[in-house]
Order: C-alpha cells, then structure tokens, then sequence
C-alpha cells in the first residue's frame, strides 16, 4: 500500500497519480558514467550489480522538445503539482538498495508524489515536493522493490539566485577518504546528457547568470551524490551500501574541482562535497549493509 497523499497547497483540480514507467539498465550507459568519473578498471559489464545511484541513468524524464519550459525542464501540472512558473532545485533525498540492479536488466519504475507543501523562506516563497520511486526488476520470482527512493525537490519564486548559504567552512575537519570530482563544463555538460537533464544551469552560462543570477554553471546535486557514493566503493571495496541520504547546503559551481571527502564510524559514512573555499556544498550519509 502506497503512502496516502496529503495535500498541502492549493492545487485546483491537480490529484497525484501513479506514473509507471519501463526501462533497461543499459550497459553503454554504465560505461559512459565509468568514463565520465574516471574509474578504475573496467566498466560495470551486463550481469553486474550496478554501482550505488547509478540507477539514475535509466527512466530520462519524458517530454515533447515544445513542452519544455525556459530553464529547459518540462513543464508541471501532470505528474508534477502546478508549480506557476517557479524554478526548480533538487535539495536531496534517501535512496534505500534493497537488492543491486543488475546491467542490462528490465527494471519498471513507479512513482508517485506524496507530499507538497508551501514554506516561506530567507529566497521567497517555496515549495517542497516528495517524490518516491519504487523500481522493481522486470520478471523477478518476487515482485518487491529493489531500490526505493524519497526524492526532494524545491520550487522558488523567480529572483535572483543567492551564492548560497551553506552549512560553514569545512577546513577544520578531519576526513580520512579524499578524491576530486572534475567539475569542468565537459563534465556537467555529459552528466547532464546521461542522465536527460536539460536545466540550462548547467550547460547554458549566459541563461544561469544573466536570468537566474548565479555566478558561474551549476554543479548538479545528483552528480555531487554519486562522487560521494564512489568513495565507499573506493575506500570500502568490501562493503555494501544499503542506504543513501543527502542534501543540498549551497550552490556549487564548476570552476574548480570539488573535494569528495570521507569519514567512517562502524555500519556507516559521512560525507561531504567541498567547494574551492572550504565550503559543503552537500552533505551525505551512507549506510553500509551488515557483514
């Protein structure tokens, strides 16, 4: 039984419905995210468990080229509530992996909004939409979910973008994982065609910073999350993550490379995204099943 919708905002005639979608773990995808994060080794090949949040590339958001809206991402008012011309924001989410996604599998994919609600923030008026996705394997002995996700998106009034607040400068803390994650336009622009993403905030410089105001591309959240999740596949090869949270603390731009940064304590991770000032961008904690 699905979680009951409880509407919070004045929606009209808008009622959630359930949106079923189909799609195939495709391994030239796989391969092409591998690439793209500069993995080691080869990529994961068809029959391979894939890697934590790589169901991302799978089930592209779907719309006719003149139902896209100016920021490029399609309009609202169907599966999504009205939004009355908002901008969007991906704030975080959890991502709980009950059971690996193989490459090359049949997956189906239902979603469902289960909450929206206005709040008045320090930006203007907002409004915060849950969303879960349940993904299923197609023709599995037993019809469960094997990743079930609570996806957080928020909707602003149309001002000027702030540089972002944060959660302070992250320089003082010890972090015993370290990478990089190459934030260079090439690689926003190829994240965003992997995964269908056409918010111009990150390809589109003279869009982001003369109608959205932010000063420089946009890192996308998604993006900031899987370099995360790779730390424990790097520094953890022998454990397996059951649970994903994280969250947005402030814009990052693709300027500098952004730090991936790590640290352990028993069953699980706390992570974090800094940016060239010794800012979070977006924290995160992962979960590891037991051994």
């Amino acid at each position: 039984m699905r979680e009951r919708y409880v509407a919070r905002i004045d929606t009209g005639t808008w009622q959630p419905t359930l949106d079923v979608q189909r799609d195939t773990i495709a391994p030239t995808a796989a391969a092409a995210l591998h690439d793209l994060l500069d993995g080691e080794g080869t990529p994961p090949a068809p029959g391979d468990p894939l890697p934590p949040l790589w169901h991302w590339l799978a089930f592209h958001p779907r719309a006719a080229q003149r139902d896209l809206g100016r920021d490029g991402h399609p309009g609202t008012g169907t599966f999504l509530p009205p939004t009355e011309g908002r901008r969007r924001m991906a704030a975080g989410g959890t991502v709980t992996l009950h059971a690996p996604l193989p490459v090359g599998a049949t997956v189906r994919r239902e979603s469902l909004v289960t909450a929206a609600e206005e709040k008045q923030g320090r930006s203007g008026n907002l409004l915060f939409v849950t969303v879960e996705h349940r993904i299923f394997v197609e023709n599995s002995p037993h019809d469960v979910p094997s990743v079930v996700e609570h996806q957080n998106i928020v909707y602003r009034t149309p001002e000027p973008s702030p540089p972002g607040g944060g959660d302070g400068d992250a320089g003082d803390e010890t972090w015993p994982w370290m990478a990089e994650l190459a934030t260079e336009p090439t690689a926003l622009f190829r994240f965003s065609a992997l995964t269908y993403n056409a918010h111009r905030i990150h390809y589109d410089l003279p869009y982001t910073t003369t109608v959205e105001g932010y000063p420089g591309l946009v890192v996308q959240g998604p993006f900031q999350a899987i370099g995360l999740a790779e730390l424990c596949r790097r520094f953890a090869p022998g454990r397996t993550v059951a649970s994903f949270t994280f969250r947005a603390q402030r814009p990052a731009f693709g300027d500098n490379p952004l730090r991936l940064a790590g640290r352990p304590a028993d069953d699980a991770v706390e992570l974090a995204a800094i940016d060239h000032t010794g800012s979070v961008t977006l924290r995160a904690t992962a979960t590891f099943a037991p051994t």
